[in-house]
């Protein structure tokens, strides 16, 4: 038996949409689990993070940046993909339950308000500087620090694009033959 399709849409929640999805969740006993991030470009290291954490519990609460908080933290020129496209990308992971925005610089005040049992971030983290974890810790939850795919980040990954941009390069090889130097 297969399971029901969710539409990536309907996983967008606001916060008093998210309040009530989360009663329901734990009033059937299920354990939350919660990351954030600006996910701006979606990639491996990404998927990686939110199957690991997916794994932790029953349900997986994405906290994702709005537009003016990533521009605050990576910058001008970023965002590089809006948030409703970045939001409907994350909903559209089999692995994610809900997707909530949120504009401030950290996700203090909605790890307060989703209250989660497990709270997630990549291992590039300190513990002690991961937002929320007073209070799930306070809470009886406990944070877990994935461990990143090396070579995998949006970093790495704007690096590649930008870099073949600014290079003429002939094109790739047949399949099956070897590149040369």
């Amino acid at each position: 038996m297969s399971r029901p399709l969710r539409s990536a849409r309907g996983k967008v929640v606001g916060l008093a949409e998210l309040d009530r999805a989360l009663a329901i969740e734990r009033a059937a006993g299920r354990t939350v689990v919660f990351t954030n991030g600006c996910y701006d470009l979606l990639h491996a290291g990404h998927l990686h993070l939110l199957e690991q954490a997916a794994c932790l519990g029953d349900v997986l609460v994405v906290g994702l940046n709005g537009d003016l908080s990533v521009r605050r933290l990576k910058g001008p020129g970023r965002p590089l993909v809006p948030f409703a496209e970045r939001a409907e990308l994350l909903a559209g992971l089999e692995v994610v339950d809900y997707v909530v925005g949120f504009e401030e610089d950290t996700p203090e005040a909605l790890v307060g308000r989703v209250r989660p049992h497990v709270l997630v971030k990549g291992a590039d983290w300190e513990e002690d500087a991961i937002a929320g974890r007073q209070t799930v810790v306070a809470e009886g939850g406990f944070v877990v620090r994935v461990p990143l795919r090396e070579g995998l980040s949006t970093s790495r990954l704007l690096e590649r694009v930008r870099g073949r941009a600014g290079a003429k390069s002939k094109p790739p090889p047949p399949a099956g033959e070897a590149s040369g130097p």
